[in-house]
């Protein structure tokens, strides 16, 4: 059964660290399996679109995608933005909460990960997953939007959803 893990909140340090890769062997083990479903969880609790492992405090190189068809855990991820236009994206983040920030990102990017089952997936995403792709990768390489964002400000937590 899984269970929601407590976020790891700014000014955390594991948040500023690189995640590590995950070895292959132990994609198919069910404690990692179960830190997966955990980690979704905490994502539908915190009522985010995606979440990252250095939230909950586990600095390895893993994230889940809220997407149209339920969740989907992407691991050991390459996220390459994809050329021009470069748009302003309005980001928020479940540990930097009640903040606020305009970002500059891609409108496409293109995703290379290995799925939960250890399958190689690769793809483009374009617009809003774009957007969600390049934040969640940025956890995993110690960076928050606040570090990139163009401004910030205090946000209204009933009218925004947290990437």
């Amino acid at each position: 059964m899984s269970k929601s893990l407590p976020l790891v909140k700014i000014p955390a340090m594991s948040l500023r660290e690189r995640s590590i890769e995950v070895d292959q062997t132990h994609i198919g083990t069910s404690e990692f399996q179960s830190f997966l479903d955990d980690l979704i969880e905490t994502m539908i609790v915190e009522d985010g679109i995606g979440i990252a492992s250095p939230q909950v405090g586990k600095n390895i190189r893993v994230f889940i995608v809220n997407e149209k068809f339920g969740p989907k855990a992407y691991i050991n991820p390459e996220v390459t933005p994809i050329g021009e236009p470069i748009i302003e994206s309005e980001e928020g983040c479940l540990s930097v909460p009640g903040v606020w920030g305009i970002v500059m990102r891609t409108k496409k990017a293109k995703v290379k990960a290995l799925d939960r089952h250890g399958r190689r997936v690769e793809f483009e995403v374009k617009g809003f997953m774009a957007i969600v792709f390049q934040h969640e990768f940025d956890h995993l390489n110690g960076v928050l939007f606040i570090d990139k964002a163009i401004r910030t400000e205090q946000a209204n937590q009933h009218t925004k959803q947290l990437v």
